[in-house]
């Protein structure tokens, strides 16, 4: 009976032990991301400037499991969110990202009514598995501002 019991409570210690495997998480997720390059803006144009860039986020794990994570934008040097801004000496052009390619969803980190792009799950073997994310990016029309190069800088935030 004390081999029995013994058996049991290793069993179930066992099972414990491969259930903990599936909730386990990545040892490793890194990002990259090109540049989203306005190029030459018009002040007088009636039209947006859109353009593209790409977030990559790459994981790896140790074993086979799923693995949930998002992906955050911040507000950039301006810290707003919801409206964020190149600068320049003396002048600030608007500016925004977004998750959708109809530009109406911002990507942000979830403050100031932002949302923030989920990623889907993993299934990762020892393998690297990597997903591309578009930032689509505006900068409204008819802003009136100086002549310069406008920059600003966005951190990305991986949560897994």
């Amino acid at each position: 009976m004390k081999n029995l019991t013994t058996l049991l409570r290793s069993a179930v210690l066992l099972f414990a032990s491969l259930c903990s495997i599936g909730n386990a998480q990545a040892q490793a997720c890194n990002t990259s991301a090109t540049p989203v390059a306005f190029g030459t803006y018009d002040p007088k144009a009636a039209l947006p400037n859109d353009i593209t860039g790409t977030v990559t986020v790459v994981c790896q794990a140790a074993v086979a499991l799923l693995v949930a994570y998002t992906v955050k934008l911040n507000g950039g040097t301006g810290g707003s969110v919801t409206a964020r801004k190149m600068i320049t000496s003396g002048s600030q052009l608007s500016y925004q990202i977004y998750m959708d390619a109809a530009r109406s969803v911002v990507w942000g980190d979830g403050t100031g009514g932002s949302n923030f792009n989920v990623g889907g799950y993993l299934l990762a073997v020892l393998v690297p598995v990597t997903s591309n994310y578009t930032a689509y990016g505006r900068i409204t029309a008819l802003q009136n501002v100086y002549a310069g190069s406008y920059i600003d800088t966005l951190t990305i935030l991986v949560t897994y």
